[in-house]
């Protein structure tokens, strides 16, 4: 018996979400991604041996914060595949808040947002499609779910070491689902088309997870991350701080591409423990690697942010614009965003949906002093934070109206979802929102709006710089 065996997390799986792999929609589909079918019915097979009293998800497209983790707080979670066509298809399961409250307590010690959502929340396909398969074996069990967000990986890690001590202090026998496809552009007749990163990330997360090293969950770059169009790293990232600490003994069940996107479907055994299997604490004295531009060789969008948010923090007044910028930035006007991280996390971002400025530059400059010190969820940016500051600039093209949500792309076009006074923005490429209809659910829901009222719809294109 392994010192994992008694309670706590007993096993973890990284699995796939294709909602054609279910039978009700595939309609012999499904065949032609078999190798997945059968790996998902032994996980649910397996679960059902292993009988958990509680089942742990984390889906890229539950709801998607930048600056904080979803987690269902609401006493069921409920949902179907109406989105794609059949509302027939479908879960209701009971959630464990008792499980769901300690996690909360225990990232808010630690400094980690989460957003405890009590409303009636809505199951996603990124956890209906697994569930429908464990479901078919096995029902005794209570549900906790949670979202992924835009910080860093190392606390994504973070958060998955906070729901492994919650389970073990609880004494629950728990499982955790990663649920997460892999790259979308494998091939040039898929859904997204070819880059050559995509079977490079897939070859690599593979790997990496086939191997249980984990620590290189930490360290891909986002030069092959972002062009691969992937969703699934950051819950992989949860599941990897979860077996922080243990030795762990993994298999892979199944991989495919038939489609253009990447189906892997592993398992995780937790061993014995193991000190040299702490990632975080054996990687927290050595040098990050920044992969953005920085120093003289930065970009002139962000090094113009930068300069103008530490000459505003210092002194308090608004630098004069750079003798050297590009053309562009001096002579064209557009609307801008500027986000500012700080060791991964959100700590301001304001931006403009059309230009109130003379210049782009004018534009960054003032948009950057509002990102510092004017965000009203965070205090002003403070002079011995400066050098910690993670910046980025975003572009926007002029919005255009549109009649219907087809005419968006979640990979090209930002979205604004508006009803009156009531606007709801969302930029364009974000981890875990792969179509429209997510897309524009999230915009509505920071906006306020019902999905039965009249809103009106408009897109745009970003440009942005790191």
């Amino acid at each position: 018996m392994t010192e994992s065996s008694n309670f706590g997390i007993i096993k973890t799986y990284a699995v796939p979400h294709p909602p054609i792999v279910l039978p009700e929609i595939g309609r012999g589909e499904e065949s032609k991604i078999q190798a997945t079918t059968i790996a998902l019915k032994r996980v649910a097979q397996e679960i059902a041996e292993l009988s958990p009293d509680t089942i742990i998800l984390s889906s890229p497209h539950a709801p998607l914060y930048r600056d904080a983790f979803f987690l269902s707080f609401s006493e069921i979670d409920q949902g179907d595949m109406g989105d794609f066509g059949f509302p027939a298809v479908g879960e209701t399961l009971n959630n464990d808040l008792e499980l769901a409250e300690l996690i909360l307590e225990k990232a808010d010690r630690k400094n980690i947002p989460m957003f405890a959502d009590s409303r009636d929340n809505r199951l996603d396909h990124g956890s209906l499609v697994p569930l429908r398969f464990i479901c078919s074996q096995y029902q005794d069990f209570k549900f906790l779910r949670l979202g992924l967000s835009g910080f860093s990986g190392e606390i994504h890690y973070g958060l998955g070491q906070i729901i492994a001590e919650s389970a073990q202090e609880l004494k629950r026998r728990a499982v955790f689902i990663a649920s997460g496809d892999l790259s979308h552009v494998l091939k040039h007749d898929g859904p997204y088309g070819f880059k050559p990163e995509g079977p490079k990330f897939d070859q690599a997360v593979t790997d990496i997870l086939s191997r249980a090293a984990f620590d290189e969950l930490l360290t891909m770059p986002k030069s092959l991350t972002k062009p691969a169009a992937q969703c699934g790293l950051p819950s992989f990232q949860i599941m990897a701080g979860i077996l922080d600490g243990k030795n762990v003994e993994s298999e892979l069940l199944s991989y495919e591409g038939t489609f253009g996107v990447g189906y892997a479907v592993l398992s995780f055994q937790p061993l014995n423990n193991n000190p040299q299997r702490k990632f975080l604490d054996l990687t927290s004295d050595k040098p990050k690697q920044v992969e953005s531009d920085s120093g003289p060789e930065e970009n002139p969008y962000v090094s113009l942010a930068r300069y103008t948010i530490e000459e505003y923090i210092t002194k308090g007044v608004l630098p004069d614009l750079f003798d050297n910028l590009p053309d562009e930035m001096t002579q064209k006007r557009a609307a801008t965003f500027v986000s500012l991280h700080k060791n991964g996390r959100l700590r301001g971002c304001i931006g403009t949906l059309e230009p109130y400025h003379d210049s782009l530059a004018a534009e960054i400059q003032h948009n950057a002093i509002s990102a510092a010190t004017a965000d009203p969820r965070f205090t002003p940016v403070r002079v011995n934070e400066l050098q910690d500051l993670e910046i980025s600039v975003d572009v926007l093209s002029p919005a255009e109206k549109i009649n219907d949500i087809s005419e968006l792309d979640p990979r090209r076009y930002g979205v604004i979802v508006s009803l009156g006074a009531r606007r709801g923005v969302l930029l364009p490429d974000l981890e875990g929102v792969d179509t429209a209809e997510e897309q524009v659910a999230i915009a509505r829901q920071k906006a306020g709006i019902g999905a039965d009222e009249q809103y009106q719809l408009e897109r745009f294109e970003v440009i942005r710089y790191e």
